[in-house]
């Protein structure tokens, strides 16, 4: 079987959504974008060497619909026989693509792909989404929570599991702190590619909207200055009487986009390029919708039994903290210890563009374990609809 790599990743900074660097700006200008940043980065890797663009999506409608993935290839420098396809398993779609890249090239009908993920969420939600038809009649009988909002269930998950509101401050600041101290050491730098575009701002006196040119080339989502004091002053959002998941401790709404290039072993060795991790595996499970942030407790035991490894042999973790109570709660569970699970802060602090953060888990792990000469790291993320999902990366040192 074909070993598949990983040779580079790259982002976007994030933007918060609706009044960050993206809001005006289209999906598939910022994956064109990362194509081209990726080309340039790698000028060994002629442009007809790829032969896919799979791209991960949330949402995939309005300025991201169309086949994103598609369109995106045929706006940045790659043939027009380069196809496209776009996915969407919700908040795991950039890690999915990621698996599906490596699968086809292990399966050997593949040498190069460009996955990963993309979210503008200031362009399709909440009033741009298509409605009409949206909830099926017997779901909404027999298993309406497939609906319930995300807030909802990390709601859920706090209360049925007994996570207290104090541990969910208390990670939600560990994650500000150790995701400002990374960008004070520039840990972040490396993965980004600045982006030069177009925003729309708001006078708040006159209520006029202008544009204005901006460069994105860094993550403005997290609050350095957060402390346990404030986090524990703000009022839930979810349920507001009994709740205690907050606008502190839950991912931040943001636009961005990731790709990553995937090949095989042996074209990246012809090419003289040097991987930073092979690909080693992926599963996918399935969880209860009304706690659908709990799907990793489930999909990471399958992922190291698979794999024939123990979870002791695994250096580095990367959570998706879509909320704090759900993260909470898989580390105690399965005991994942602190000092290795999201070490530079996560989606709480960063932000979290539904599509797009599988793939930045990705390049990040694999620089991550670079610097701290990990052999094996894992992404693993909940997903909405009641769902969990795992990869494993080992690194090429």
């Amino acid at each position: 079987m074909e070993q598949a790599v990983i040779v580079d990743s790259v982002r976007t900074g994030l933007a918060k959504s609706y009044r960050g660097g993206f809001n005006n700006t289209r999906a598939d200008d910022m994956t064109a974008h990362l194509i081209d940043t990726l080309l340039d980065r790698h000028p060994k890797v002629e442009p007809s060497t790829v032969e896919d663009v799979i791209l991960g999506c949330g949402y995939p409608e309005g300025s991201q619909g169309t086949n994103v993935a598609r369109t995106s290839a045929v706006l940045s420098r790659l043939p027009i026989s380069v196809g496209g396809t776009t996915v969407n398993r919700f908040c795991s779609s950039g890690l999915q693509t990621i698996a599906m890249a490596a699968t086809q090239i292990q399966s050997g009908f593949a040498d190069c792909i460009m996955a990963g993920g993309v979210e503008s969420i200031s362009t399709t939600q909440p009033d741009h989404i298509n409605t009409y038809m949206f909830k099926n009649e017997r779901l909404l009988k027999e298993k309406p929570s497939i609906y319930d909002a995300m807030g909802d269930t990390a709601e859920t998950v706090a209360k049925r599991y007994k996570v207290s509101r104090e541990s969910q401050d208390e990670y939600a600041l560990s994650s500000q702190l150790r995701c400002a101290e990374a960008q004070n050491n520039n840990l972040f730098d490396g993965e980004i590619a600045p982006m030069k575009t177009v925003m729309k701002v708001l006078d708040k006196e006159s209520g006029e909207v202008s544009d204005s040119e901006v460069i994105v080339d860094k993550d403005n989502c997290n609050r350095p200055q957060t402390t346990l004091e404030g986090l524990s002053g703000l009022k839930p959002v979810f349920d507001p009487d009994n709740g205690s998941v907050t606008a502190g401790n839950s991912s931040q709404l943001s636009d961005g986009a990731s790709m990553t290039l995937v090949m095989s072993e042996k074209k990246a060795s012809q090419l003289g390029l040097e991987p930073t991790a092979y690909f080693r595996g992926f599963t996918v499970v399935g969880c209860e919708p009304d706690e659908m942030g709990i799907g990793p407790v489930f999909a990471i035991p399958k992922l190291i039994e698979s794999a024939g490894l123990s979870q002791d042999d695994i250096d580095l973790w990367e959570l998706n903290e879509a909320f704090a109570s759900q993260v909470v709660y898989i580390r105690d569970q399965l005991g994942l210890p602190s000092e290795i699970l999201n070490v530079n802060g996560g989606s709480i602090a960063i932000g979290h563009p539904f599509g797009m953060t599988g793939s930045r888990l990705v390049g990040h792990l694999t620089r991550e374990m670079i610097r701290r000469k990990a052999k094996y790291g894992v992404v693993t993320m909940c997903i909405g609809g009641g769902q969990g999902a795992a990869g494993l990366f080992e690194s090429i040192q």
